[in-house]
């Protein structure tokens, strides 16, 4: 009997500390701004090239003491970069399965977020605490391909 009773407790107990450790808080309001965040898949026109998505992110406020640091989106982590050229414009590159070299394997780590299709989650460092904000509403911009030669002036 007291060993049933030790069972159930057990049970019990690690059921309740799985579901506070992985919850992530998400932000309702963030101190900064984006225009619509959209995607755009892309394939290199060479064999083995690869492939993927990439999301991107502009940022239309200033972002004081903030870091945008990783992108939640279909089942992938990644980190966000920008483009010395463009400084408020975050791209997220996730790469794809298909036309990759021969032996590649994706990563396929779990991501901590149940997203649909069009949302992802941002993680950002505001004053070294991180934080994380849902997005929604993502747009796709028709596919990039990109072509095998470059064309001939």
């Amino acid at each position: 009997m007291r060993f049933f009773k030790y069972i159930s407790v057990s049970i019990l107990s690690s059921f309740f500390f799985m579901q506070c450790s992985s919850a992530q808080k998400l932000q309702e309001n963030t101190v900064f701004e984006t225009s619509p965040v959209y995607f755009q898949k892309w394939v290199a026109g060479v064999k083995g090239g690869g492939s993927g998505i990439n999301v991107f992110i502009p940022i239309t406020t200033e972002l004081k003491d903030i870091t945008l640091d990783n992108l939640y989106f279909r089942g992938n982590m990644v980190t966000l970069q920008t483009k010395p050229s463009s400084p408020k414009l975050y791209i997220g590159r996730i790469i794809g399965n298909a036309n990759q070299k021969e032996g590649y394997k994706s990563t396929g780590d779990k991501i901590p977020f149940d997203l649909k299709d069009n949302e992802a989650v941002v993680s950002y460092s505001e004053k070294g605490k991180i934080k994380y904000f849902k997005i929604e509403n993502i747009t796709e911009k028709p596919m990039e391909q990109f072509p095998s030669v470059p064309p001939r002036k």
